[in-house]
């Protein structure tokens, strides 16, 4: 065996390990990831189901509260009424919290009404008209679901809070072996380059999470001129 074919079979044995490496530390991130889901999933739970029941009924005794009051004095009345617009606020926040952390539309019927919620939701919320376009799909495992499902949340937290778009267009399709998911708006736009370098946590958050099921994030915009988030992952990602 000469040093030519040697030096081959070392390359393509030192290639063959850093892709069990790859698979290894893909397959560890993708568990950690999975961890961190359920953690939400559990708080989630807890506090539709223990925080939420409680101030129902706090709810509940302050307008038991306030109709044993006599009309006199109004002080005592106008106290009662803060105590329960409070409740009702506390109340309505932590349901919120509760969806933003980990909605149950998403466990109980999956990914397109769990998107169709999250546009409508985003919608309200900012003031911005956003399509949605979900094109047939294939029967996704949960980690798929979950992965897209974040991925076009923080597109539209960004279009929201950082670009100030007015309208947001959300397309989710197959495209042969992958997915494909598009999102793009009208907002104030911005430098992909930059962006991905800044060290923020959002674009940087979805380009590797995309990583971790094989997938690729790609950004096209420029100051002004608005922001497209394309991403792609493999429907076979292990």
């Amino acid at each position: 065996m000469n040093d030519a074919v040697e030096l081959r079979e070392l390359y393509q044995q030192l290639l063959e390990r850093l892709e069990r490496n790859e698979r290894e530390f893909r397959r560890l991130g993708r568990a950690v990831w999975k961890v961190q889901e359920d953690e939400r999933r559990r708080i989630a739970r807890e506090l539709h189901d223990g925080v939420g029941q409680n101030l129902t009924v706090l709810k509940h005794r302050l307008h038991e509260l306030d109709a044993a009051l006599p009309a006199q004095p109004a002080g005592l009345r106008d106290t009662v009424a803060a105590a329960l617009a409070l409740c009702g606020d506390t109340l309505e926040d932590t349901r919120e919290l509760s969806r933003l952390l980990r909605p149950p539309i998403l466990d109980d019927l999956g990914l397109e009404a769990a998107l169709r919620w999250l546009v409508r939701s985003q919608s309200q919320a900012s003031g911005a008209r956003v399509d949605l376009q979900i094109e047939a799909l294939p029967e996704l495992d949960g980690e798929l679901q979950t992965l897209l499902f974040r991925v076009t949340q923080e597109a539209l937290t960004n279009a929201a809070k950082h670009a100030a778009a007015s309208h947001v267009r959300v397309r989710l399709q197959r495209q042969g072996a992958a997915l494909s998911l598009d999102i793009e708006d009208d907002g104030r736009g911005c430098d992909p380059a930059l962006a991905l370098g800044s060290g923020g946590t959002g674009l940087g958050g979805m380009r590797e999470r995309l990583r971790l099921y094989g997938g690729r994030l790609h950004l096209r915009g420029a100051p002004g001129a608005g922001l497209r988030v394309s991403a792609q992952v493999p429907l076979d990602y292990t």
